[in-house]
């Protein structure tokens, strides 16, 4: 026992003498985000690819990229939306639109908190919101949403997954009609819509829509605690403007965050009150045996705000807000006006007591504005040039980015007095503290999501890689711990703890409960069959070959089926599937999966097939031929 304590003595001793190694002044930095080989990060965060269409999940603290869920985009590394099974998850009134621009990331919750379940995100330009299971980090689902002009403003949750919620950004003529632009003030109308979740299945349909003035509703954010049945809306161009709105929308000292009292929605629809509006959309989901289904609905209830007292009221809100926030409590709503020289907080408790009284300054378009002095509860002053959006610690600090001044500042709930700022390299948007839009909020970490990184990586021509920062919160001050590259913009992102998904992770789909129809069970159940000019190939995959692996009879011509069904049983042993001329994506089929690729052969001879997934140490020798004839 002595030698033992004399070692660790010496060692000790000489661990205290050896000064630390600094790089920039970050060797303690490096520590705090230092994952060591085997070992598992604290946190899952998931982002937002912005206009690749795409979720990117990454590691904290060590900023290690895992994996990219294709959610609006055709994607050759996974085959989605090039497989017979996942092409209708892209299917909308407009056709196949493989390509959105997603933006905000948002993680199921249980009573305000995340419940490790889903992750929702929308699509800004042809209006949609997907869901993925976090069981097996895949795009399940996609709603389509009418009446809407551009789906900036969702999806944000409800408390308990009642919702997705969602707001037109851009108003348009609703139900669209051939109009001047400049009836702007007459026609345009602006709709939020309210998506029901079920509980167990996680499967979304639109339960209602509110039509709502024709203004821009921007960012949202769903109330919790007393303000549980809010919803709350950040909106601008209260000037009604339709041209050259950097200067036009900017003009009034105040726009609105729109109050909307989806519990009292539910009672107006259960009323009936709700009017049947022709709107055809689709809705496109993964069915029990794996493979995409679309449907089209075409019509929704929609309730018209001005028409319901008490549905829809206006707070005032300086500048052009842009971010709409709700701190832990549920108490305080919070805006970033991104041409505000301060931070407004307003009070839902003192919101709701002016609403019953009635203590308005006047009306827009039939909606009640509140008076200002009679809902603020404080202003962050002099927080910085360009306030955007806020997340909070669950300790009584919010955080805010500021876009113009690039940093981003702390500010103490109820004093709202600015404690500490710190510099973002460049141009923050959004920024994200692990559970900082929930009821208990994570803390430890702020996440900084940023637009521009001149100087900071090698360069790659015109255009450098965007990136995120990862700060740490645990003291008074905050402190930049690393810079690392992101996918597409890193719009938005949510992070959880790890163990709220590891241990559920899927690793294989039992083979024997594949109810794809084209799925086989064994290799002996591998066949050809031909109907007219479509020929069927019921194909296994297993560690190192194909069945069958010399198919002939198949003529130029012919629309041809590949129904690849992987047996193996095994974690992280997915196949691929690639066939010469095949014009679309290859596949790559999980193990206990099928995944179906149509080829259509345009010349006769003897073509190649090979498995693109590296496998075993013969996967070169998996391949095989087709005789095509003439």
């Amino acid at each position: 026992m002595g030698f033992v304590v004399s070692i660790i003595g010496i060692a000790a001793l000489f661990s205290g003498c050896s000064p630390k190694k600094e790089v920039g002044g970050f060797g303690d930095a490096a520590e705090k985000v230092y994952v060591a080989p085997g070992s598992y990060d604290e946190f899952y965060a998931f982002m937002s690819g912005g206009f690749s269409g795409q979720v990117s999940v990454y590691g904290l603290p060590s900023g290690r990229l895992f994996r990219v869920i294709p959610v609006f985009s055709v994607d050759p590394e996974k085959g989605y939306g090039y497989s017979e099974e996942t092409k209708p998850l892209l299917m909308t009134s407009h056709g196949f639109v493989p390509w959105d621009d997603a933006h905000h990331p948002q993680l199921s919750v249980t009573d305000g908190q995340s419940d490790g379940r889903w992750l929702f995100i929308n699509g800004n330009n042809t209006p949609r919101i997907a869901r993925m299971d976090l069981t097996t980090f895949e795009t399940v689902e996609t709603i389509e949403i009418p009446n809407s002009g551009g789906n900036h403003g969702s999806p944000f949750l409800t408390p308990n997954n009642e919702y997705v919620v969602a707001s037109t950004r851009f108003s348009v003529p609703i139900p669209q009609q051939d109009v001047s632009i400049s009836s702007f003030k007459e026609n345009f109308k602006g709709t939020i819509s309210f998506i029901s979740v079920d509980s167990v299945s996680g499967r979304m349909k639109i339960a209602f829509q509110i039509l709502v003035p024709g203004i821009n509703y921007d960012l949202s954010r769903s109330g919790k605690g007393p303000s549980h049945g809010w919803s709350f809306f950040s909106s601008y161009n209260s000037e009604q403007a339709n041209t050259q709105l950097e200067v036009n929308a900017s003009k009034n000292d105040k726009d609105f965050v729109a109050a909307i009292n989806w519990k009292l929605a539910e009672e107006l629809i259960a009323q009936g009150k709700g009017q049947d509006w022709t709107a055809s959309h689709y809705h496109n989901y993964m069915d029990d045996a794996d493979v995409g289904q679309s449907e089209v609905l075409n019509s929704v209830k929609v309730l018209v705000a001005k028409d319901h007292p008490g549905l829809m009221y206006y707070l005032p809100t300086p500048k052009s807000p842009h971010g709409c926030d709700i701190d832990p409590s549920g108490e305080y709503i919070v805006a970033g006006g991104k041409l505000a020289a301060l931070i407004p907080v307003h009070s839902f408790s003192k919101f709701k007591k002016a609403a019953e009284a009635s203590d308005f300054e006047g009306e827009f378009d039939g909606i009640p504005i509140v008076k200002y002095e009679s809902v603020i509860a404080g202003e962050v002053k002099d927080p910085g040039l360009g306030p955007l959006h806020t997340e909070f610690d669950g300790q009584g600090f919010g955080y805010t980015s500021m876009f113009l001044s690039s940093e981003i500042v702390k500010w103490k709930i109820g004093t709202w007095e600015v404690v500490d700022r710190i510099p973002t390299y460049y141009s923050i948007g959004h920024l994200m503290i692990p559970g900082g839009d929930t009821k208990q909020p994570y803390g430890k970490y702020v996440v900084a999501l940023n637009k521009i990184t001149k100087d900071r990586y090698l360069p790659t021509g015109p255009e450098l890689t965007q990136s995120a920062q990862l700060i740490d919160i645990t003291g008074d001050k905050m402190k930049l711990l690393l810079d690392f590259p992101t996918i597409g913009e890193p719009h938005y992102a949510q992070a959880l703890p790890a163990t709220m998904i590891k241990d559920r992770s899927v690793r294989w789909y039992p083979i024997a409960e594949n109810k794809n129809p084209f799925a086989i069970k064994a290799e002996n159940e591998s066949r050809i069959e031909r109907d007219g000019k479509t020929v069927h190939v019921y194909m296994s995959t297993i560690r190192t070959h194909f069945v069958p692996d010399n198919i002939e009879g198949i003529k130029v011509g012919d629309k041809v089926y590949f129904h690849v069904t992987n047996l193996e049983q095994d974690w992280d042993v997915p196949h691929g599937f690639s066939v010469m001329g095949a014009t679309t994506s290859e596949l790559l089929v999980m193990p206990g999966q099928t995944r179906t690729l149509l080829w259509e052969p345009k010349m006769a001879g003897v073509i190649p097939f090979y498995c693109t997934d590296f496998c075993s140490a013969l996967h070169q020798e998996m391949q095989g031929w087709i005789r095509v004839s003439s």
